[in-house]
C-alpha cells in the first residue's frame, strides 16, 4: 500500500516545486491545521472580517519578510530591518506632515534611507568581509539611534496621500486594505525574479555556494550587493505601510521586527543554511504567525503566552531545518 501512495506523493510534491520552486506542503499543512484548530475554538475565527484583519496585521512584517528572505537565502540575517523601518517611517512622515515637503518626495527620501542602509550592509558584508549578523546589528543600532536623535515624539496629523494604502476596498462584502494588496504584489513579483530571472537564480547558487559560483562565473558580490539594496527597498516599503496602517510616524516602532521577519521566513521552510528558500512559502510563515496570534487573542489568551508559543514555533521549524541538512 506504501509502495502504492509513494507516486502520488511523489507527483504532489513535484507539483508543488513546479509551481513554487520549493517544497511548501510542510508550511501549508501547519496553516490549514492551525487555521482548523482555532476554527474549532472559535467561532469568529471563520469570518471575512477576521480574516481580513490577519491580512493587515501581517502585511508590514510580510514586506520584511521578503528581504529577509533574500538574505537568509545567501546564508546572512538581518537584524536591522525593524529599526531601519522605524526610520524610513519617521521620515516619510516627518517630511510629509512637518516639513511641507510632497508626500510623493518624503516616500521617496525615506525608500532612499532604506535602500542606503541595505547598500552599507551589503558593502560591509561583500567589501570588507565582515559576518552578517555583526554587520547588520551594528546597523540596527545606527538606526535606531537615529530615529531617535531625530524625535522622540510620534509624528501625527499625515496627509491622506501617505496613508492610502490603509484604507479599503470591499470584495463579496470583505474589507481588504490596499497595502494588503500592494504585500501579494510585491511576493509575485520576487517570486517571479527568483523563479525565472538569472540574477534569481544567481542568489540561490551564492547561497548554495558561493566558492562555486565565483569559479562558474557569477559575479558574487554584485549579487549581494544586489540582495541587500533590494532587502532596504523592502523595508522602506514596509516602513510605508506601517504608517499607512497606524497614522503616524512612531519612532517607538520596529524594535522586534526583525525578529518576526525571520520567524516567517523560518516558519516558510527557507534555510538557515542558506541556497534553498521559498517566498510563497514565506508569506505562509507569515500568515501562520498572524494565525497564531489571533487565534489566541480570540482565545483570550495573554499576550505573554502569544510570544511563548511564537518561540516554540520557531525552534520546532529550524529543528527540522537542521535535521533535513543533516540528512
Amino acid at each position: 500500500m506504501s509502495s502504492a501512495l509513494s507516486p502520488t506523493i511523489d507527483r504532489r510534491a513535484g507539483i508543488a516545486k513546479v509551481l513554487f520552486g520549493s517544497p511548501i506542503l510542510g508550511p501549508l499543512a501547519a496553516l490549514l491545521m492551525a487555521s482548523i484548530f482555532f476554527a474549532i475554538m472559535s467561532p469568529r475565527f471563520l469570518s471575512g472580517p477576521n480574516f481580513s484583519l490577519i491580512l493587515q496585521q501581517v502585511m508590514v512584517v510580510g514586506v520584511l519578510a521578503i528581504g529577509q528572505t533574500l538574505v537568509i537565502i545567501t546564508t546572512g540575517i538581518d537584524l536591522s530591518n525593524g529599526m531601519v523601518m522605524a526610520l524610513s517611517g519617521v521620515l516619510m512622515a516627518s517630511f510629509a506632515a512637518q516639513k511641507g515637503l510632497n508626500p510623493v518626495l518624503a516616500v521617496a527620501l525615506g525608500l532612499l534611507v532604506a535602500v542606503g542602509f541595505g547598500l552599507l550592509n551589503g558593502a560591509l558584508v561583500t567589501g570588507v568581509g565582515l559576518p552578517a549578523f555583526i554587520v547588520t546589528l551594528g546597523t540596527m543600532n545606527i538606526a535606531y539611534a537615529l530615529t531617535r536623535i531625530y524625535t522622540t515624539s510620534t509624528v501625527t496629523g499625515l496627509p491622506k496621500s501617505l496613508t492610502f494604502l490603509g484604507d479599503t476596498f470591499y470584495l463579496g462584502g470583505t474589507a481588504i486594505a490596499w497595502g494588503t494588496v500592494l504585500m501579494v504584489v510585491l511576493y509575485a513579483i520576487t517570486w517571479f525574479a527568483l523563479r525565472y530571472t538569472a540574477a534569481g537564480r544567481s542568489v540561490f547558487a551564492v547561497g548554495d555556494n558561493i566558492e562555486a559560483a565565483r569559479l562558474s562565473g557569477i559575479n558574487t558580490k554584485r549579487v549581494l550587493m544586489g540582495v541587500y539594496a533590494f532587502a532596504g527597498l523592502a523595508y522602506g516599503i514596509a516602513a510605508l505601510l506601517l504608517v499607512a496602517r497606524t497614522g503616524v510616524g512612531d519612532p517607538q516602532a520596529g524594535q522586534n521586527s526583525n525578529l518576526d521577519s525571520i520567524t516567517a521566513v523560518v516558519l516558510g521552510g527557507t534555510s538557515l543554511f542558506g541556497g534553498r528558500g521559498s517566498i510563497v512559502g514565506t508569506l505562509i510563515g507569515a500568515l501562520i504567525v498572524g494565525v497564531f496570534r489571533n487565534g489566541l487573542q480570540l482565545m483570550g489568551v495573554e499576550s505573554t503566552y502569544q510570544v511563548l508559543v511564537t518561540g516554540i514555533l520557531v525552534i520546532a521549524a529550524v529543528s527540522v531545518d537542521q535535521l533535513t541538512h543533516r540528512k
